[in-house]
């Protein structure tokens, strides 16, 4: 029986530690938050009043504030964590982690100081000299409905064709569905830059803009995800499954998006401190859009939409004028 030891003590990292006792194959569990009160609040309720209220936490599952304890023993190590916090966390972790562990990393964002995707925030604060060792979990999955029990689809990317295929069998069960691929790239930016399209479909539903004005954001937006992703080394059909156009569809339609929720409010005229102060649940397309344009600016795409979010979370830009600025760009091929 191996143990799993997730590191992230959110909804997401909440919803997977309680799909994870359902998977096909038994497992040791360990939990680790980094705020005190989630922990105390879990141990006391076994339930994660903070983050994900509703959902019993099974008590199979050790949840600790202890780093070293919920590591020991681990042989895959499932990061859930924000990605401005990642590095630190992987740090942290380098002495309590064996040779032979594998990372699987659910973290949809990308490191705001340097622009990487975290895989390679892992391979360099493990010394990875290859790639055998991590892979990424993807896909279109609110946290509610994973934690609930909801069927679910989603990618495990690896460039290790039997470690990703490892991973499908440990996590896999009834209601939580696995696909492999080997597109390490293509999954990880798929799942970032989605966030960041999700904030402008919120920003177009806060502004009453219609269904019409949505749809055509959306599949723009895939269209700036799909360039990017192709221009730093990932596959087109990527961004065409589960981690791509799935994963866009749920994060900027859904009701439960995070990501979509600060759009609305931003399109209601709300001010984007005020937003993020008032929760401690992170939408993680707020960090992820400037190093988004970063990358893109790197790699010569266009991706108007990105820059027109970083505009209205960064320099205040009127939502209502990034949309006009979008829909009065000089006229193009499709």
């Amino acid at each position: 029986m191996k143990k799993i030891a997730i590191i992230g003590g959110g909804a997401w990292g909440t919803a997977l530690a309680i799909a994870l006792t359902r998977s096909s194959r038994a497992h040791n569990l360990s939990l680790w938050a980094h705020s005190a009160d989630v922990v105390e609040t879990i141990l006391a309720r076994r339930i994660n009043e903070i983050y994900l209220s509703g959902y019993e936490m099974p008590a199979s599952v050790e949840v600790t504030g202890n780093l070293s304890a919920a590591l020991s023993g681990a042989t895959i190590i499932l990061g859930v964590m924000p990605s401005a916090h990642a590095r630190d966390i992987y740090r942290a972790m380098r002495p309590h982690v064996s040779t032979d562990t594998v990372f699987v990393s659910a973290t949809k964002g990308l490191e705001p100081a340097t622009h990487a995707r975290i895989s390679q925030v892992i391979a360099e604060e493990m010394s990875l000299q290859n790639s055998a060792r991590v892979a990424v979990l993807s896909g279109p999955s609110f946290a509610q409905e994973v934690a609930a029990g909801d069927p679910t689809a989603v990618v495990l990317a690896s460039a290790d064709a039997k470690l990703a295929s490892e991973i499908q069998e440990e996590f896999s069960g009834p209601r939580f569905r696995l696909y492999t691929n080997d597109d390490v790239t293509g999954t990880e930016i798929a799942g970032a830059v989605k966030n960041v399209i999700a904030i402008a479909s919120g920003i177009c539903t806060g502004l009453d803009l219609g269904t019409n004005a949505a749809a055509a954001l959306v599949t723009r937006g895939l269209a700036e995800m799909t360039r990017l992703a192709v221009a730093l080394g990932g596959r087109r059909e990527t961004l065409a499954g589960l981690a791509g156009v799935g994963d866009l569809i749920l994060t900027a339609t859904g009701e439960l998006s995070r990501n979509r929720s600060v759009g609305i409010q931003l399109g209601k005229g709300r001010n984007l401190k005020d937003i993020l102060g008032s929760t401690r649940r992170v939408a993680e397309g707020v960090g992820s859009a400037a190093a988004t344009l970063e990358l893109a600016r790197r790699m010569a795409v266009e991706m108007p939409i990105t820059e027109q979010v970083h505009a209205v979370l960064t320099a205040g830009c009127v939502t209502r004028d990034a949309i006009r600025d979008l829909m009065e760009r000089r006229l193009k091929q499709e």
